[in-house]
């Protein structure tokens, strides 16, 4: 009598920890195609927010106009958007103040536009960390799965007279496939979280340069009134 080589046929054949192996390793590849999906939604509306903020800010408007559009939009907008309403909200409240000092008023919205970065960046690099444990321990806990299926066909051929090929392939075919479904759970996860950890790194260096340069402007602007 054959065995079923098929890939149902050998999961159906495993050894209790096998399929649970399987199994978890399926959850694993699930989980993390849901994250690479979520995080490519999310980056690239980031991308295409800063692309076309950037070209209204830097358009020759007047920035106390871009704030007031920015405000009406104050709970939808992101990335750099968020940076500069957080930077020109506490400079316009700074700038209130009797007795101001240029210096500390640029401070103050510097200040709170590196808050506002550094809770957009979170944002962006949110499930990340899972993509990375999953491309690292996906093959390992597959190798034990298999380490698990094949140490078990052994024992069942120790207690025969005569092996054949035919008695110990399925054994090693089902261990092994273990080994083939962490693979397939790590190698997306780790592409994706490289790529994902370029694009965030781009991402933060424009944010950081639109925020120095917006800083360089309420600094100059503030000096212009003063004198």
């Amino acid at each position: 009598m054959h065995a079923d080589m098929s890939f149902i046929g050998l999961f159906l054949q495993a050894s209790w920890l096998v399929k649970f192996v399987m199994l978890l390793l399926l959850a694993m590849s699930i989980y993390s195609w849901t994250l690479i999906f979520s995080r490519t939604r999310v980056i690239n509306a980031a991308k295409i927010s800063l692309q076309h903020f950037e070209e209204r800010f830097w358009s020759g408007h007047d920035l106390s106009r871009l704030y007031k559009e920015t405000a009406a939009r104050s709970e939808r907008i992101v990335g750099s958007e968020k940076i500069f309403y957080s930077g020109f909200k506490e400079f316009s409240r700074l700038h209130r103040i009797p007795g101001r000092n240029v210096d500390s008023v640029t401070e103050g919205a510097h200040r709170a536009m590196r808050v506002t970065l550094s809770r957009e960046i979170d944002e962006l690099e949110k499930g990340l960390p899972v993509l990375a444990t999953i491309g690292s321990i996906s093959p390992y806990i597959g190798l034990f799965g298999t380490v698990w299926g094949i140490m078990n066909s052994f024992i069942a051929l120790g207690q025969v007279q005569q092996a054949t090929l035919a008695m110990v392939a399925p054994g090693i075919a089902e261990a092994l496939i273990a080994t083939a479904m962490g693979l397939f759970a790590a190698i997306p996860a780790v592409m994706a979280y490289n790529r994902f950890s370029t694009q965030v790194a781009s991402l933060e260096t424009a944010y950081i340069n639109l925020m120095e340069d917006f800083t360089s402007i309420l600094h100059r602007q503030s000096m212009n009134e003063n004198e």
